[in-house]
């Protein structure tokens, strides 16, 4: 077909052939091929030019229309957007108690982007399959990686303002509530590094309720189970709405939280979008990030 319509609109089989990159026999070949399974005529053959039979400007009408419909449909599917997925690794409360709040920053600024949440509190590797990019507790010394510092991480005790806890002296009367993850041999901060600092006399640092993930522990928490040791910056709201409460200190520092991606991918607009999401996210930037 596409060989006849050629021939059709140049009238000449050596003219086809040059516009289609074969021979002008191939042409003929092709012409003869069709016009034996049509059972018709579809040129008058001149030496030196190919002329429309009647059935032959029919055939070459509805061609001309097909092949422009079908030009049509093509540049139209090119012209419409090509959705790009990014999958983003994070710990479970980092997800659910930060980001997913704030989701629609980036569909409403990037709606041809797709973000996938990996939430685990095990290490993704960033190679493009598990996660393209990653916000991970840590120095934020990760080789190969870009490392941009998001929130930083303060350790305090915590519990519902129902139990009436004030002093760190009556801390062992009440249970313990522990983090930690399964698959993980260090966690960020237990129990047994406050009180290194504490030295609350009684308190036994083993004993308590053990939870595998850190939204759990909040919401034992706040449900009045016992008092949990919590990253402050993920209970922010519920210190302000009063459904924790800080008894007592001491407060301990921990390493903060950082956006990492592969630095061989820096440039890339997907990653660039998502990082500018993440880094204007409410809360998300430390102090000192802020002013750059």
């Amino acid at each position: 077909m596409r060989a006849f319509e050629a021939a059709a609109r140049h009238e000449s089989a050596k003219q086809a052939a040059q516009e289609l990159s074969v021979t002008a026999t191939a042409i003929s070949h092709q012409i003869r091929v069709l016009e034996e399974a049509l059972g018709i005529a579809l040129f008058v053959r001149k030496p030196r030019q190919l002329e429309l039979t009647q059935q032959g400007r029919e055939l070459q009408e509805a061609l001309e229309a097909a092949f422009d419909n079908i030009a049509g449909v093509v540049e139209r599917l090119k012209s419409v957007p090509t959705r790009r997925t990014v999958t983003l690794s994070t710990t479970p409360a980092i997800a659910s108690r930060w980001l997913l709040s704030w989701v629609c920053l980036l569909r409403d600024s990037h709606p041809d982007i797709d973000l996938r949440i990996h939430a685990s509190h095990e290490p993704a590797p960033l190679d493009g399959v598990t996660a393209d990019m990653a916000i991970r507790y840590g120095d934020g010394r990760w080789p190969g990686l870009v490392s941009e510092k998001l929130i930083d991480n303060t350790f305090v005790p915590a519990c519902s303002p129902h139990l009436n806890l004030t002093e760190a002296a009556d801390l062992p009367r009440h249970p313990l509530i522990h983090f930690r993850p399964q698959n993980i041999v260090v966690t960020p901060m237990d129990w047994a590094g406050w009180q290194k600092q504490a030295k609350v006399p009684g308190l036994d640092v083993r004993a308590g309720l053990v939870f595998s993930d850190e939204t759990h522990v909040i919401s034992a928490a706040i449900g009045g189970q016992g008092v949990a040791l919590i990253g402050r910056e993920l209970i922010e709201d519920e210190l302000k709405e009063g459904r924790l409460v800080q008894p007592f200190g001491p407060e301990l520092p921990g390493k903060p939280f950082h956006l990492v991606y592969p630095e061989s991918r820096r440039d890339e607009l997907t990653i660039r979008a998502v990082r500018d999401w993440v880094m204007t996210v409410p809360g998300g930037l430390c102090p000192e990030t802020q002013g750059a």
